[in-house]
């Protein structure tokens, strides 16, 4: 039986619309099952607290549970690659970092290309690292810092969350552009890595904010400087690294990605909800809290940033000759 050529344009029209309306229908749904976020880091550094913290968002106004689990190792790298290997189905998210710019250079071989394989969904938070000391250091600022690691080269040890993280290549940037030599000791995280400097066991780190500032306020750490352009609303009264150091400067950022190729519409829904989130005063002022400042924007947003980092941190590193282990 040969269809009138409009009856026959009517159903072929309808049946084109059939996969754009069951992918809308699934994204009106979902979550309908709970969601994996994973952290590539450990327990209770920077990257956990800002996980948990959308988690709890998330699961409350999706009304599924958005579990974390934490997949530590090679610098990220461990986590990055699970969830890249992971169905792209929105139901498994990763947090992403400075270091996913910074491995791009810093590994010479990955088994993924994250920027092609990993679909930014939001991002969350930008924040400054702290420069802290333990307070057996007798250097109360920057300038008696560099003078008294000047006086003992390679005498001092400096801590971070594993060779290449954010805290690794700010230091490394600190030794270079002020002149002086330490003893880097590489972590499996910042949380282990602040534990020894409270022990004394190493003496300076450059977390982020967030991971450090409780140690701060309780004076179990000196802050000597802040590694951002300006300084920190949290802490207005510790100076930056470049009011010494001219030009220097080095900022964290967190947000969320997924596998490539998740449908776009769960891809805007839960940037939708993230954006909400960020603009609610409870988790605004909690952020503001922690050092940080709100990072909204589209999933495109988050993208250039992506991208940005990526070729700025890879200058630094080729410029440095920072290799991997």
């Amino acid at each position: 039986m040969k269809l009138p050529r409009r009856q026959f344009l009517h159903l072929a029209a309808g049946a084109a619309a059939l996969p754009a309306t069951s992918r809308i229908a699934w994204a009106q749904a979902y979550p309908t099952r709970p969601v994996r976020l994973v952290v590539p880091a450990p327990a209770g550094g920077s990257f956990d607290i800002t996980a948990r913290l959308m988690g709890q968002w998330l699961s409350e106004r999706l009304s599924q549970p958005f579990v974390i689990e934490n997949r530590p190792g090679a610098g990220t790298n461990i986590g990055t690659e699970a969830v890249v290997r992971a169905p792209a189905d929105g139901y498994t998210l990763l947090l992403v970092g400075t270091p996913t710019a910074i491995n791009a250079t810093l590994y010479d071989k990955l088994n993924y290309n994250f920027i092609r394989d990993i679909a930014p969904v939001a991002g969350i938070v930008r924040e400054p690292h702290v420069m802290v000391a333990n307070p057996s250091v007798p250097a109360k600022t920057v300038p008696e810092f560099i003078a008294y690691a000047k006086a003992n080269p390679r005498k001092i040890n400096m801590a971070s969350s594993g060779i290449g993280s954010g805290p690794h290549i700010a230091g490394e940037l600190f030794k270079m552009m002020a002149g002086v030599d330490m003893n880097h000791v590489p972590y499996r995280g910042a949380a282990p890595a602040l534990t020894d400097l409270l022990a004394g066991q190493v003496h300076v780190m450059f977390p982020t904010m967030p991971s450090s500032i409780e140690y701060v306020r309780a004076g179990k750490l000196r802050a000597l400087a802040v590694t951002t352009a300006m300084r920190s609303d949290a802490f207005p009264e510790i100076p930056t690294i470049g009011d010494f150091v001219p030009g220097y400067e080095s900022s964290a950022w967190l947000g969320l990605g997924t596998p490539k190729n998740t449908p776009a519409e769960i891809i805007d829904k839960l940037n939708r909800e993230i954006n909400a989130g960020l603009a609610d005063p409870k988790i605004k002022m909690r952020l503001a809290d922690l050092g940080g400042t709100v990072m909204m924007g589209s999933p495109g947003d988050f993208g250039k940033l992506i991208a940005g980092e990526t070729e700025k941190w890879g200058n630094v590193i080729r410029a440095l000759n920072i290799k991997a282990d």
